[in-house]
């Protein structure tokens, strides 16, 4: 019996290493990974449909307008948002899905899908975050000092979240993930059609039916 899929929302600081995470999980398991779209042109080497849906504003605009994003924002001038419509296909076809949004847009997912599971993942320390900042090598002294800030800023919604996850080993940080969505799919309210069936069924032998 077909079931619906968990929605799953995963959020982190910066440097927490939750990128990584999320596609060892799709890696390793049938999870399907929301596809974010934005306004904002492609990187070299992104491609339309595997990192983003590159829209234009007005596109993305009329989206807005047709009530076709889970939710969404603007950043540094261009708008992210989360597709309504691969969500709802996803998980209708029993697919676990992931999104890997910031705190704003998961907190509004929450709203949206009050089922949905939020799970934060965090370095085992403040040290050994800063630590991961600047051993990527991609920024400078400047940018690791306003991550960190920012960083400062998100814990203070780290409670809002249903789990809390430590990525101190990888392998142990997904395999941790994967658990508690296993766990969550026990749950009554994604077994209803099991518990009318079970319901049916044993009226049914009640009545000399079955």
């Amino acid at each position: 019996m077909s079931r619906r899929g968990i929605l799953t929302v995963v959020s982190g600081f910066s440097g927490a290493g939750k990128g990584t995470v999320m596609r060892e999980l799709v890696s390793r398991y049938q999870y399907k990974l929301s596809i974010s779209a934005t306004t904002r042109l492609p990187r070299e080497g992104e491609v339309d449909g595997r990192e983003y849906f590159f829209l234009t504003r007005d596109k993305f605009e009329s989206m807005i307008e047709a009530e076709q994003f889970i939710e969404y924002a603007q950043y540094v001038g261009n708008y992210y948002g989360t597709p309504r419509k691969y969500v709802e296909e996803q998980l209708n076809a029993g697919y676990n899905v992931i999104l890997e949004i910031e705190i704003q847009g998961a907190l509004h997912v929450k709203e949206v899908f009050p089922e949905a599971l939020l799970l934060f993942i965090v370095p085992p320390n403040a040290k050994i975050l800063r630590e991961r900042l600047v051993n990527r090598g991609t920024e400078d002294e400047a940018t690791v000092k306003k991550r960190l800030s920012r960083a400062v800023e998100e814990a203070q919604f780290m409670n809002k979240y249903d789990y809390l996850v430590v990525n101190d080993q990888l392998d142990i940080c997904v395999e941790d993930v994967h658990r508690i969505i296993l766990s969550e799919q026990d749950k009554m309210q994604y077994n209803q059609e099991f518990i009318n069936e079970m319901q049916r069924q044993l009226e049914a032998i009640q009545e000399g039916d079955l």
